[in-house]
């Protein structure tokens, strides 16, 4: 998939098949150096050794743990989108609530590699991630974003959840306001139905 948000160049591909482009994105390259590798929300209890491999199995078979932005051939990005059932930690969230009994997909964090930030590929992702959860039959993707005044910036460790701004320019409304905080920022259920959803 193309997207022309991001300029001529751009693609965006799940990330199954693809473990090694999600470890130039995601992993953690220092020796010893512990890291998320985008666990958080998925199973915390990992312990920091054993969660490149758990992100390599779940890379190994569909329908993978997310979506991946290339520029010209370039992996530059990365896109965390799963059903919510998948999250352990939003399957327990106190903050964060179940609006109904359907499994939302959940587009839950972005990174974009340095050299290629301020181009537009948090909408990149945001596109692909809602290409990908349809094509596997979701019937509602969700995000949980930061709300952010107009014109106002936002630093890479608050924003790794997308904005409200940038979930409403690709059809997400506002479904829910969460008692959650990114950066000391109010967070925001934002809800998209898909087409047969």
């Amino acid at each position: 998939m193309t997207s022309a948000r991001a300029g001529a160049g751009t693609e965006v591909h799940s990330a199954v098949g693809r473990y090694d482009d999600f470890y130039e994105v995601v992993g953690v390259k220092k020796p010893g150096g512990k890291g998320c590798w985008c666990m958080s929300y998925r199973d915390s209890r990992v312990p920091a050794e054993g969660r490149p491999r758990y992100m390599q199995d779940l890379c190994a078979s569909e329908p993978g743990p997310g979506v991946l932005a290339y520029v010209d051939g370039v992996v530059a990005a990365w896109c965390s989108v799963a059903p919510r059932s998948t999250y352990r930690r939003l399957m327990h969230s106190r903050t964060i609530p179940l609006l109904d009994d359907r499994d939302p997909w959940v587009a839950v964090c972005f990174v974009v590699r340095p050299g290629y930030r301020r181009r537009g590929l948090m909408h990149t992702l945001l596109d692909g991630a809602v290409a990908h959860a349809a094509a596997h039959g979701a019937e509602v993707v969700e995000g949980y974003p930061v709300e952010v005044d107009d014109g106002a910036r936002v630093d890479v460790t608050s924003g790794y959840v997308g904005t409200t701004h940038l979930f409403e320019a690709h059809g997400f409304h506002r479904a829910a306001a969460t008692t959650g905080r990114s950066g000391h920022r109010q967070r925001w259920v934002m809800r998209r139905e898909l087409a047969g959803g």
